[in-house]
């Protein structure tokens, strides 16, 4: 299964998901405020894009970006499960 396909039907092909979006669905104990504050100091590892150069335009997260950073965030979670219970092999 493709994490962006999946996003892609969430989000009705939308390119750009609006902060507010990402934090209701991915990052539920965070204000957009807060989300926004943690990427830029890179707590997390999401880029957020501005529609407009102006500091008070509509910012969101491209939809492949998201995908990535859920992928990466699977991908720790299955090593750290495997190497707590011993496995060598991912499922």
């Amino acid at each position: 299964m493709n994490t962006a396909f999946i996003l892609m039907a969430q989000y009705d092909g939308q390119a750009i998901i609006p902060l507010e979006l990402v934090c209701r669905d991915y990052f539920t104990h965070l204000t957009p405020d807060m989300f926004q504050r943690k990427v830029m100091s890179g707590q997390i590892k999401l880029p957020i894009t501005r529609l407009e150069p102006s500091q008070k335009s509509a910012k969101g997260v491209h939809l492949t970006d998201l995908a990535t950073y859920l992928d990466l965030q699977h991908a720790a979670a299955v090593k750290e499960h495997n190497q707590l219970n011993g496995l060598k092999h991912v499922y």
